[in-house]
């Protein structure tokens, strides 16, 4: 049997960060494993995400793991640097623009207080200065628009992630490729987890950090996780449209767009009612031809000649209660961490989980950001933090 003090189960974006922090600290002395089943990371979600960071997010707690994830990837050769190495991520600080119709006016004027409260760098505009910013944008319908000014953007997830593992395997974390088919629990402990190779690891700590699968893991333990895997997909066009200094768009319908090289991406979430638990990867393309072209060629002219290149489809973690993040210590185990249900922001929230879930570790308690409030008593108690900017 092989024994590791710390054992991180996944190993994207989430789990790499935990990693990473946790070989970073200085009061933590002792070993890290992190199992993978997947080192290619093909279909993680990190890698098959649009791969953006936002502060304009509606609960506080959101709206401060994305700053200090602004602050780490802007000083990420001070974090992740390897031999003077240092990880290229590409972001493009390019802000993100929510646009309200008259009914969604008062829900983005309420967010905007809570953000300009928490200093983000962010302008309600109206109408008449939308279109004067960006001649290329439709207003038709709209009553206003919340642009990020600074702090927001896209980068290179795959970059980030793997600059998190590369720095951790540095400080000694040792990378096992392998799935945990069992997990054997006594009392108020996790003792060990099964392997799918049939061998076992003894642990004093497990964090679960397995995104789509986390569910089932902690099933094993005898723990209801409320996370379901939920299929997203993106589509890259190309369009004669020219739009100087495009940010990030969300649409009152959902529907979302950003530059890509001499292109664009953009997708949109189903309706509820038509967005079941799912694992495949095959990419809905009707959702482009029905749903998305007709509501980007009406925003943006020249997106009516909008021609998909590709596409693909990857999973959200969905938090069914609340959309947000599911973090820490359940009630009834001492030494299994969870961090899961992230709904879409894993990758911008993964400096500050992984270095709240080194806190945790280490001192039994957060240090910097408090993330108590999204902790598993709201979810014990049926009592949602909710998130309004879903995207």
């Amino acid at each position: 049997m092989q024994s590791t003090d710390v054992v991180i189960v996944g190993g994207a974006a989430i789990g790499s960060a935990a990693a990473y922090f946790l070989a970073a600290q200085l009061d933590f002395k002792g070993t890290v494993r992190v199992l993978e089943q997947d080192f290619s990371y093909a279909r993680s979600a990190t890698a098959l995400s649009a791969a953006s960071i936002r502060h304009q997010f509606s609960t506080p707690e959101n709206i401060r793991m994305s700053q200090f994830g602004t602050q780490f990837i802007r000083q990420i050769a001070d974090y992740l640097a390897v031999d003077g190495e240092v990880p290229e991520v590409g972001f493009h600080e390019g802000g993100y623009l929510f646009l309200a119709s008259e009914a969604g006016q008062g829900v983005l004027q309420a967010n905007h207080s809570v953000q300009r409260g928490l200093g983000v760098d962010v302008a309600l505009l109206t109408p008449a200065q939308l279109q004067a910013r960006f001649a290329w944008l439709s207003v038709q319908g709209l009553s206003a628009g919340s642009l990020g000014l600074s702090g927001e953007g896209w980068l290179d997830a795959y970059g980030l992630m793997q600059g998190f593992r590369r720095k951790a395997i540095s400080l000694g974390v040792r990378y096992q490729q392998a799935r945990v088919v069992g997990v054997q629990r006594q009392g108020r402990r996790v003792q060990q987890l099964s392997l799918d190779d049939g061998s076992t690891i003894s642990c004093g700590v497990v964090i679960n950090a397995a995104g789509t699968g986390a569910r089932a893991l902690a099933h094993s333990a005898g723990i209801a996780l409320p996370v379901q895997s939920r299929k997203r997909c993106v589509f890259y066009f190309t369009s004669p449209a020219q739009l100087p200094y495009c940010p990030l768009v969300i649409d009152p319908s959902g529907a979302y767009f950003r530059p890509e090289g001499p292109g664009f991406i953009c997708g949109i979430s189903p309706p509820e009612s038509d967005d079941p638990e799912c694992f495949d990867f095959e990419v809905q393309h009707s959702l482009f031809d029905e749903v998305l072209w007709p509501i980007l060629a009406a925003r943006v002219s020249g997106f009516e000649a909008a021609r998909v290149q590709r596409a693909w489809a990857g999973h959200y973690d969905v938090n069914t209660l609340d959309h947000n993040v599911i973090l820490g210590a359940h009630p009834d185990i001492d030494n299994l961490l969870f961090a899961n249900g992230f709904s879409g922001h894993g990758m911008q929230q993964s400096p500050a989980v992984g270095r709240a879930l080194a806190e945790l570790v280490v001192y039994g308690g957060y240090r910097t950001l408090d993330l108590s409030a999204l902790g598993w008593q709201r979810v014990m108690d049926r009592r949602p933090l909710l998130e309004v900017n879903v995207v």
